[in-house]
């Protein structure tokens, strides 16, 4: 086997295509640094398209005193709503009250109420749930999103799915993010502006070679040498396993894997609110309307002991989702109603917490100076993917003296330069300029593509023109546009994570775009993401 050798060498080599180390990417080039990141799967591929898909504070992390952690992503959920307006919107949260709720383990603020308030044996007292709620809307300076408000279940809508003991609940807002499309955006955008983006490229060695770092790359087409000033481990599940196995570094410093599970089933409920609910074991859920016509359910917290690629959902995770859900709706949630289920691992840092709901869900970046520069990426939550950039630029200033300073606050990413107020005007205006879309269609181009979804569909005046029809509205334009734009090269790029048309589409269907997409590839007719 040749190997093929990179003449030129770059700021920053980064490991891993998730949203950390698309996010870094992105802020890097934007610098003036040149970058090259390899993924050895497609971007997204594990835990940044196994999320909740919640751009929020976690109004939970207020009972472990993480106030730091939830003011900077509650103030990032204004911050990337404004950014990308196609792939993330508003929503409001439903958080049903009833006596019985109590404190998940021993929080911080369980332990200090057990004190103050012994005789409450763990419940959660209302009060401290709208303290907590008017914390959760003051922390982060909120602008845009409308404040919590306290509803009666007997007359709103949001009552009627819910068993009737529950009277009255608290509604707040947090946002929707679609969490792969964020990823592939970041890549894409980091792309335009000239950075070097490899999928399906394994890093299988890293090594120090006096002020640089000598790294070889493995994909279909053999081995590449690369060569780079400084490197960054940005592997999410994976980033222990580059430090002793890639790197062959040792070091103290390691990932608690935890397994976070979720259900798709046939739609709940008619209403577009989320419900957060909380169980008799202290845990939450989410329940969240999903692709129009199915109901998220998640997630779980398991210690994960096996390898991150083999996560899926249990049996035993299915059920207890659907149980905890039947605690809460009239009619009872059962395995007949799951249509779809998927798992991801997060890479919390190992801060030694007693259990997997406890660890910290905080960041930290830790930079090796042993030679030529090493940072590798611990933990983290999508929610602030571009303050971890941020810092992660900071961190590796002193090496860069000459890079720009930080520029991505309220940048958009592609398709979302518009102002976030004007989805329905946008959808409007594409059905209007193209009229044989159904409204669904049109709605689901723009919460894709935003601005570019016109571009998308070019000159199109009738179906046909947007030429092979695979199903569910996707058609031989979009796929092309997704090889082309944002890296992929198999179905399960585009069904799963690009999209989410797996839900609708047959066996029948996923073979036929199998081929197409085969046939284009091998033919070269398109190179992925080469604009």
């Amino acid at each position: 086997m040749t190997m093929q050798q990179r003449p030129e060498t770059v700021d920053l080599f980064i490991i891993g295509g998730g949203i950390n180390g698309c996010g870094i990417a992105r802020d890097a080039v934007g610098r003036g640094l040149s970058v090259t990141l390899a993924e050895q799967g497609d971007l997204a591929q594990a835990t940044s398209s196994a999320s909740t898909k919640l751009f929020h504070g976690g109004l939970r992390y207020l009972e472990y005193f993480e106030f730091r952690l939830v003011r900077e992503a509650l103030d990032e959920r204004e911050t990337l709503l404004v950014a990308m307006p196609h792939i993330s919107w508003p929503m409001r949260f439903v958080l049903p009250y009833h006596p019985d709720m109590r404190f998940e383990g021993e929080t911080p603020t369980g332990k200090l109420m057990a004190r103050l308030m012994p005789w409450m044996k763990g419940r959660r007292p209302a009060w401290l749930i709208r303290l907590g709620l008017f914390m959760y809307d003051t922390l982060g300076g909120r602008k845009i999103l409308p404040a919590t408000r306290t509803l009666d279940l007997k007359t709103d809508p949001a009552g009627a799915p819910l068993q009737k003991r529950f009277a009255h609940a608290y509604e707040y807002s947090d946002c929707w993010i679609e969490d792969a499309k964020l990823v592939s955006l970041n890549a894409r955008d980091a792309a335009q502006r000239g950075a070097n983006i490899h999928t399906r490229t394994r890093v299988i060695s890293a090594a120090r070679a006096g002020d640089l770092w000598q790294i070889t790359t493995q994909d279909a087409q053999g081995q590449t040498s690369h060569t780079a000033r400084a490197l960054v481990n940005a592997g999410g599940p994976w980033v222990e396993d580059i430090i002793r196995n890639v790197a062959r570094i040792n070091s103290s410093e390691g990932v608690r894997l935890v397994r976070g599970s979720h259900i798709v089933t046939r739609k709940l409920y008619d209403h577009d609110r989320c419900y957060f609910f909380q169980g008799s074991d202290g845990r939450i859920i989410f329940a969240i309307p999903y692709e129009q016509d199915f109901t998220l359910i998640g997630t779980t917290d398991k210690d994960h002991q096996s390898a991150p690629g083999d996560a899926h959902c249990t049996d035993e995770e299915r059920d207890y989702l659907l149980d905890f859900a039947s605690q809460y709706f009239a009619k009872p949630v059962t395995r007949d109603d799951v249509v779809w289920t998927y798992s991801g691992v997060r890479p919390l840092y190992n801060d030694g917490a007693s259990s997997a709901t406890a660890a910290t869900r905080d960041y930290v970046l830790s930079l090796d100076q042993n030679g030529a520069p090493l940072l590798n990426v611990f933990g983290g939550k999508i929610t602030t993917h571009r303050r971890l950039a941020e810092s992660a630029l900071a961190k590796l200033a002193p090496f860069f003296p000459n890079a720009k300073p930080a520029w991505t606050a309220r940048v958009a990413l592609p398709g979302g330069d518009f102002p976030h107020t004007d989805v329905a005007k946008l959808t409007a205006n594409l059905a209007q300029n193209y009229p044989f879309l159904t409204p669904a269609w049109a709605a689901r181009l723009i919460r894709a593509y935003g601005s570019e979804a016109a571009i998308l569909l070019g000159q199109a005046s009738q179906t046909s023109d947007l030429g092979q029809d695979f199903g569910a509205t996707l058609t031989e334009a979009e796929v092309r546009w997704l090889i082309t734009h944002e890296f992929a090269v198999e179905p399960a790029d585009i069904i799963w994570r690009r999209t989410k048309l797996g839900l609708r589409l047959n066996d029948s269907q996923i073979a036929q775009l199998s081929g197409f997409m085969s046939a284009m590839l091998s033919q070269r007719a398109i190179s992925p993401a080469a604009e």
